[in-house]
């Protein structure tokens, strides 16, 4: 299981990186892993500001729908079209090209209320 120390998790298995004031979203390698092959993300939330712990999207796998909850409170700039077009990726490369959102922080202080690597990896144990 990767599980990246540079960026912060939640308990819902989504990870987030900070970029400046906009946070990158998507769901962590565990997830993906139990998620099995993904077959579609939808998102419709591009432009609304929703608060943390919100549903911003689902993912589609052969074996489930799993809703997607934004960790930290923002506005959705920006749906990673690439993962509309290759919805693979988020199994090939949850870290990287397979991102989900951008979002605008609204409430930078709410990161501390999100997991390390370490407190992640001894949640998925």
């Amino acid at each position: 299981m990767n599980v990246p120390s540079n960026l912060k998790y939640t308990k819902e298995h989504e990870w987030l990186r900070v970029e400046g004031d906009v946070a990158i979203v998507g769901i962590t390698d565990y997830a993906q892993s139990q998620l099995g092959d993904v077959v579609f993300i939808e998102c419709e939330t591009v432009g609304n500001t929703l608060v943390a712990e919100d549903v911003f999207g689902t993912v589609e796998a052969v074996k489930t729908v799993s809703d997607l909850y934004v960790p930290v409170s923002g506005k959705v700039l920006e749906f990673n079209e690439e993962v509309n077009n290759k919805p693979e990726l988020v199994n090939k490369d949850p870290y990287q090209e397979g991102w989900i959102i951008k979002l605008k922080l609204s409430e930078p202080s709410e990161m501390s209320n999100l997991l390390d690597a370490e407190a992640y990896k001894e949640l998925c144990v």
